[in-house]
């Protein structure tokens, strides 16, 4: 499934990522793409199987107004080169007047893990290109604009013994997964510095407390003294390639 993927992605990239040149001759003034936005601005985060989608839109400008526009998003390989394409479920965007020079143009984009990204490595920053062109053919592509493509996390907490004595140890154990897309599962996450956090009954504030690195299977551990009612949670604070995530908190009941 995964090389057939990308044989389409090849292939793809081939004869979609060729845009028409503006027309010669016309062009005194440039198409503008003013504002691209993907997913709310929030990051993309897949887990191992569900397909997400999610919308994509740029604003663009042109004194004879915008009739066209499209996305794409692509990861690059190391060296400005693409090694994983992901296009919009539609062939052009659908475009919104703003006033006579300036639309919205929004199309979807749905994200199958198993196929895009695919591969742990694709994990992270994505740029995103866009195309804009108005009616008389001046068009115009922006490509700053970047999100980040993450694997989905789980965290999960158990402090104990409850009840628990007033001045004895509480033992606190937890792990940290992640999406592993190249083995369709979710996996520990090693080495990753964890917080734990405590939030006294009948308040709604977390304070941390310590910071413990999970070991080489995600697991984590580590005792604190018993002082009062309240919950225990782990809170960690995400990377580049997977989001941020908290443990619910686990109520231990101190006499």
């Amino acid at each position: 499934m995964r090389a057939t993927g990308a044989a389409l992605v090849g292939a793809l990239a081939l004869t979609t990522l060729v845009v028409p040149a503006a027309q010669a001759g016309a062009a005194e003034v440039e198409t503008k793409i003013t504002k691209v936005v993907v997913n709310g601005g929030k990051d993309v985060v897949l887990g191992t199987r569900a397909e997400k989608t999610v919308t994509v839109s740029l604003t663009a400008t042109h004194p004879d107004g915008i009739e066209q526009g499209r996305l794409y998003l692509w990861h690059d390989d190391g060296t400005g080169k693409a090694d994983n394409i992901v296009f919009a479920n539609e062939d052009w965007g659908t475009c919104t007047e703003i006033d006579d020079t300036t639309s919205i143009c929004k199309q979807t984009i749905t994200f199958d893990p198993l196929l895009t990204p695919g591969r742990n490595e694709h994990a992270g920053t994505w740029r995103v290109s866009a195309w804009a062109m108005s009616p008389g053919g001046h068009d115009t592509r922006h490509e700053t604009k970047t999100v980040r493509i993450q694997r989905a996390s789980k965290l999960t907490v158990n402090a104990g013994p409850e009840p628990v004595t007033k001045g004895r140890k509480i033992t606190t154990t937890g792990k940290l997964t992640r999406a592993n897309w190249d083995e369709i599962a979710y996996k520990g996450y090693a080495d990753q510095p964890v917080k734990l956090q405590f939030r006294k009954a009948g308040t709604s504030t977390y304070t941390t407390v310590k910071t413990v690195r999970t070991n080489s299977t995600g697991n984590l551990s580590t005792t604190v003294t018993a002082s009062k009612d309240g919950y225990w949670r782990w809170s960690f604070g995400g990377t580049t390639t997977t989001p941020a995530v908290n443990a619910t908190g686990d109520y231990v009941d101190v006499r």
